[in-house]
This record gives structure tokens, C-alpha cells and sequence, in this order.
């Protein structure tokens, strides 16, 4: 990755924090992101702390999307940058009122140490509580100076009180000493009498206003509450499971200086109860996205979310894994829960992502998507045991033709659903851009059947055909047809039969293919350099062929 000038720069600049008070004192606001940006890059967490303390602009954004070869930020970048927000606030240096960290997070155990979601969300949850405690010392510092001060006007006042009073005891003197001189013994005239009386009331009017006033204002400084101010928005991406659920809980709970919003919410291994309250503490315009994973809802239990999800505007992602979902028919009372799953879908306005793993639907596939109001954009179907009506229901779906990204993996696939396939790849040729048919069951004439409607979507970007029993010929026409594909940069294409020791059935389940050892007499390189030749000889170098499962990512080539 070539680095600007302005890049190369900052990473001069942040390599030697002991210059620091010299040269951020001089710099432009223009040129905080640059530093900062250098200061994640080579891991300086002082030279984060000192940029975020005094950080010029109104919103910080740290996080999203990484370039090709760009690692996550180190994990002690990331607590010196929530450390100095908070004393950022202290010392009121900082001009931030938007701290976006969505994405932030990276691979636990990954290079450079980065810090996971479950790490990420505790550390923002204890920053939130901080600022609350820190704001409540520092109100409690301010009312101990107000009554500190308030307590001398009141001692002044008494001293001016007291003062005033002896000199009154002085002029009574001093008048009756001068009667006496003037021999007047008679009483005292109505008009002196009442003289006296004005003086006296005003005397203790003046008293009654010190008292009443001083009285008024000491217990409103003692009874002053730290209704603390919304300061800096804090935007993340919120992982939640049983250990970090109480943490959680408190953070968006308190009321201080900083505020917690969720932009997208995963959840593992908690109740619909606790997932329910969650819910009803987050801000309702904030959440864009919920993933809930191993976490047995059961049917009822999604059936009592999905209203509750209805009221996030702007949702527009559902992820659920492993939860336990087995609708059948023949279940007594299974005909009504498939009635609200679909009413609860239905009230989904904004929904284009929707990833079902694992949940047991067979042939359930049009009640839950012929409900949404708009079409997806995103379908993720894995290990959901489709049937041949599922199939072909979805090829005919309002949601195939605006399709971006489809995961049919781990469904089987054979001669009656063929057709169904091919005619849905023909509907979504012009938006598909992801495709997932891995662990399919595609053989060598299976997919010699799909090869001609997969060769016009030209606006396909990835193809995943993993564990799949393909030869060694099928695979060169698999490579042959996605040389011809014009957008195509990424294709994870499986061993061949050939690589595997004998013994390997003869239509091997995708689990056998990847439980079976390989061959090890075989060069692990000739299958790459084979598939590699093919297509040179097609006259393609823009397009990556690998058989590399774990380390798979779709995304690179967005």
C-alpha cells in the first residue's frame, strides 16, 4: 500500500511522543485525522491520547470498513482513545460531541493484539459509567465551592448584623444621656414613638430578607441533583452475552455526560426476557441491525420479538443462528405461530437483510418472506434444509430480482431443483454480486447444468462452490466459465476428487470432503497451478482462484 506525503509525515511526527507539547500546540485542525490515523497505524497510544484530548472537530470516527492490508487498531490504542474522551471532558479541551467507533472492533487474537467486540463493548460500557462518576465529582467539588462561599456571605452578614445592632444600643444611649442634659422627663412624644417603631421594623425586615434569602439558597445548592448533560453521542456496535449483560444493562441506564447508542446489535446465549429489555433501552432511531446467535427463542419467543423489533424505524438487518426454530405442520398450534412470524415480518418497513441459519424451515420459505413489504437485498439461507418448493417459490419471489448477495450453502441441490436454480440466476443476473453454493452436493454434471445461467451474471463479484464433489474436469470448466465473467475477482472453488486418499465414497456429504485427508503423495500446488494455467490461457490475471475455506472473505472485493 503506497502512503501519501501528508501519511509519511504524521508517522514522522507521532513517532516521538516527548515533542508532543511542542508540536500540538501549532497544529492545524486539518491535519488531526492524519495524525491520528498515524498514531493507530504505528500503534503510538499516547500520541491517540494527546490528538483525542484536544480533538477539534464536532464528531471523531474511528472504525468502519479497513483497506486491503490495513490491520484493526491495537488494544491499547483503543483504551488510551476512550481513557482521553473522558478526560477530555474534565478538562473541557475537546470540542467533540460524536464519538463513532462502529466497526471498531477486530479478530480477538488477531495481528497487532487488536480488541474483539465482547473486549470493545465493556470498555465502552465502563467509559460511560466513568464519565458519570467523574461528572458527579466534579458537581460535588462545585456545590462544596458553593457552600463554602455561600457560608462566608452569611458569616459577613452576621458580622454587619451584629455590628449594626450595637450601634443601634449606642444612639439609644447617647439620646437619653442628652434628654437628661436637656432636663426633658415627660414621656415620650407619639411622633418619637413611632420613629422608634420604623426604625426597629426596619431592622428586622432587613434581618427576615438575610435570613429568608440565605435560607432559600443553601438547601437549593445542597439539594441540586447531577442531572448531568448529554455531552459526546457515542455510537458502537454493542456485543452482548451472559457475562457482559449486567454491564451492559448499567450503561444504557445511566444518565451522564456520555450516551450509548447501538448501531448494530449481537446477542448470544441470553434469554427472549432479557433480549426484550435490552431492546426497550435502546434508542429507538439508533440500531440498524440485530444478530441474534445460540440463543434458544424457540418460535413463540420470535414470535414475542418481532413486534417489538417493528418499532426500530430504520432496522434493516436480522441475523438468526442457531435459535432453536423447528416449525412443522403437523404440530398441534404450528399453523397460528406461522400467522404471526408472519404478521411480525410484515411490519418490518425497512428490512434488506435477512440471514437465517440453521433453523429447521422446510418448506416454510414463502410464508416468511411473501410478508415483508419491500425486497431484500440480502438473503443468507445456510443449513435450512430447503425444499424443491422453497426453491422455486424463491425464484419467482419479488425479492430475486433485486438480490445482492445470496448464501444457498449446505442445501441440497439435485435434478428437481436444477431448474429452480437456474431460473433464479437468470432473474437476478443484472443486481447478484455475492453468491454462496457451497456444500451443495454439486457434481460434476450437476454443475454443468447451472454453468450457463451462472455465466450471465455479469455483475457477480464472488463465487463460494466449497465442498462440493467436483473433478479435476469439472473444475477446469468451472474456471473456463468464470473467466468469461466479466466482474468476477474471486472465486473459492474445492478440491478435486483426485487430491483426496482412496476411500472417499463416491457422492462424499460436504462433512466427509472436509473430515477426509488429502493425498499427501500429491503436490499441494498442482491443482492451483493447473486451474491458474486455464486461466491465463483465457486471458484473465484479474481474478483470484483459491480453495482456501477458513480464510474466505467476500468482502475484499467490494
Amino acid at each position: 500500500m503506497v502512503h501519501s506525503l501528508v501519511s509519511l509525515c504524521a508517522r514522522e511526527v507521532v513517532s516521538d511522543h516527548s515533542s508532543s507539547p511542542t508540536w500540538l500546540r501549532w497544529v492545524p485542525r486539518e491535519l488531526y485525522g492524519a495524525l491520528l490515523e498515524a498514531a493507530f497505524a504505528c500503534c503510538r497510544p499516547l500520541a491517540v491520547g494527546e490528538l483525542v484530548q484536544r480533538w477539534p472537530e464536532r464528531t471523531l470516527r474511528v472504525g468502519g470498513r479497513r483497506k486491503t492490508g490495513q490491520t484493526a487498531p491495537s488494544r491499547l490504542c483503543i483504551q488510551a482513545l476512550l481513557l482521553a474522551v473522558v478526560r477530555g471532558l474534565a478538562e473541557q479541551r475537546s470540542a467533540l460531541q460524536v464519538l463513532d467507533v462502529c466497526g471498531l472492533q477486530g479478530d480477538e487474537g488477531g495481528m497487532g493484539d487488536p480488541m474483539g467486540g465482547w473486549s470493545l463493548t465493556v470498555a465502552l460500557c465502563t467509559m460511560v459509567v466513568q464519565a458519570k462518576a467523574g461528572a458527579q465529582r466534579a458537581q460535588r467539588k462545585e456545590g462544596d465551592r458553593e457552600r463554602k462561599r455561600f457560608s462566608e456571605l452569611e458569616r459577613e452578614r452576621d458580622l454587619k448584623r451584629e455590628r449594626g445592632q450595637r450601634m443601634g444600643v449606642k444612639e439609644l444611649k447617647d439620646d437619653e444621656t442628652c434628654r437628661e442634659k436637656t432636663g426633658s422627663k415627660g414621656p415620650i412624644s407619639d411622633g418619637e414613638l413611632i420613629k422608634g417603631v420604623r426604625r426597629r421594623m426596619e431592622m428586622e425586615r432587613k434581618r427576615g430578607i438575610v435570613v429568608t434569602g440565605l435560607g432559600g439558597i443553601k438547601p437549593e445548592v445542597e439539594e441540586k441533583e447531577a442531572d448531568c448533560e448529554v455531552l459526546v453521542q457515542v455510537k458502537a456496535d454493542i456485543f452482548v452475552n451472559a457475562r457482559s449483560w449486567e454491564r451492559v444493562r448499567l450503561a444504557l441506564n445511566t444518565s451522564g455526560p456520555l450516551k450509548l447508542q447501538c448501531r448494530y446489535l449481537r446477542v448470544e446465549e441470553i434469554s427472549v426476557i432479557s433480549i426484550r429489555t435490552l431492546l426497550n433501552m435502546l434508542p429507538r432511531r439508533a440500531l440498524l441491525g440485530i444478530d441474534i446467535r445460540y440463543s434458544s427463542l424457540g418460535v413463540a419467543g420470535l414470535a414475542e420479538l418481532l413486534p417489538l423489533l417493528a418499532t426500530f424505524p430504520e432496522l434493516n438487518s436480522l441475523r438468526l443462528h442457531y435459535c432453536n426454530l423447528d416449525i412443522r405442520r403437523d404440530n398441534l398450534g404450528q399453523e397460528e405461530v406461522l400467522r404471526d412470524l408472519s404478521r411480525g415480518l410484515s411490519n418490518l418497513q425497512e428490512l434488506r437483510q435477512l440471514s437465517l441459519t440453521a433453523l429447521r424451515l422446510p418448506g416454510q420459505l414463502r410464508v416468511l418472506l411473501s410478508s415483508l413489504p419491500q425486497p431484500l437485498e440480502v438473503l443468507e439461507l445456510p443449513y435450512l434444509s430447503l425444499s424443491p418448493a422453497d426453491l422455486a417459490y424463491l425464484s419467482c419471489s419479488h425479492h430475486v430480482s433485486a438480490l445482492l448477495q445470496l448464501d444457498l450453502s449446505e442445501n441440497c441441490l439435485d435434478e428437481t431443483t436444477v431448474p429452480s436454480i437456474r431460473r433464479l440466476l437468470s432473474q437476478a443476473s443484472s443486481s447478484l454480486q455475492h453468491l454462496s453454493l457451497s456444500g451443495c452436493g454439486l457434481t460434476d454434471g450437476l454443475l454443468g447444468m447451472l454453468l450457463p445461467s451462472l455465466g450471465v451474471c455479469w455483475a457477480l463479484k464472488s463465487l463460494a462452490l466449497a465442498l462440493n464433489p467436483l473433478s479435476m474436469a469439472g473444475l477446469s470448466d468451472l474456471v473456463r466459465t468464470a473467466a468469461r465473467m466479466p466482474c468476477l475477482r474471486l472465486l473459492l472453488y474445492p478440491n478435486p476428487l483426485e487430491d483426496y486418499q482412496p476411500g472417499l465414497p463416491d457422492l462424499p456429504s460436504s462433512t466427509q470432503l472436509l473430515e477426509w485427508p488429502l493425498d499427501e503423495s500429491t503436490d499441494i500446488n498442482m491443482t492451483s497451478n493447473k486451474l491458474n494455467k486455464v486461466l491465463m490461457d483465457s486471458g484473465r490475471s484479474d481474478l483470484l482462484l483459491t480453495c482456501d475455506l477458513l480464510n474466505f472473505d467476500k468482502d475484499v472485493v467490494d
